[in-house]
């Protein structure tokens, strides 16, 4: 299927436009930033897609004013009594000082001992939380998926881990790959097998239409709730 993408301007809002070959336009508001997406009939111009956007402004801005209203991270500074998550658990964070490698260990369930440099960055601090996060992620990943490709009877070929700031997970339709958002380390375990099962849809239907919605009902009745759960947790700052 090939694709063309670009922008427009619609009063104060920027979205963006991809053209396929499909038959109906196709709005979508995404978290956390209320990123703008209308996907188009290749055929259809500008001054259409504008319109079809004025009249759905309404339902923009309540949209984006959940995502704006939902609850974000505050900065992290990698200091001892911080605190962090990993599978949807609160940690607190221990800081030891200690010359040589870098490490990161849970201790007792509840807490997170970080031994670094007396002289490490918080950016080299935020390295290794973030390597934790994707061996995380690498450790858990595969058996979720394998147990969903059995449900399913659909297979993935590749998958991947990225930090995206727009979406928690996308897919490659034709290489049967998966992306999944590196902040879902930090989420409830179910929110990550959602995120999973809604990609996986993808390989079925493209589109995000009453098929798409139906296919989740089935294979994940409860994925609503999941949704509306990941959406309301904090997001990365």
């Amino acid at each position: 299927m090939s694709i063309k993408e670009n922008q427009i301007q619609v009063l104060d809002l920027t979205i963006d436009v991809v053209k396929k070959d499909i038959k109906n336009m196709h709005l979508a508001v995404y978290p956390p930033t209320g990123r703008i997406r209308i996907a188009t009939p290749k055929g259809l111009n500008d001054e259409a897609i504008r319109l079809f956007a004025i009249s759905k402004i309404r339902w923009i801005k309540k949209h984006q004013k959940n995502f704006y209203e939902q609850l974000r991270e505050t900065p992290r500074e990698y200091i001892t009594g911080e605190s962090h998550y990993l599978d949807g658990k609160r940690y607190l964070l221990k800081v030891i000082d200690r010359k040589g490698k870098h490490e990161l260990k849970i201790k007792n369930k509840s807490y997170l001992e970080l031994y670094v440099s007396p002289k490490a960055t918080m950016e080299a601090k935020e390295k290794i939380f973030n390597e934790c996060y994707r061996k995380h992620l690498k450790e858990i990943v595969p058996n979720i998926l394998k147990s969903w490709e059995e449900k399913t009877g659909l297979n993935c070929e590749n998958w991947d881990i990225k930090k995206m700031r727009t979406k928690w997970g996308s897919c490659n339709i034709e290489k049967r790959k998966i992306l999944l958002n590196l902040e879902l380390a930090k989420k409830p375990r179910h929110c990550l097998e959602y995120v999973i099962v809604h990609e996986l849809m993808h390989f079925f239907e493209r589109n995000h239409n009453d098929n798409f919605r139906s296919l989740l009902d089935k294979f994940m009745p409860n994925w609503k709730t999941y949704k509306r759960e990941l959406d309301d947790l904090p997001v990365a700052y």
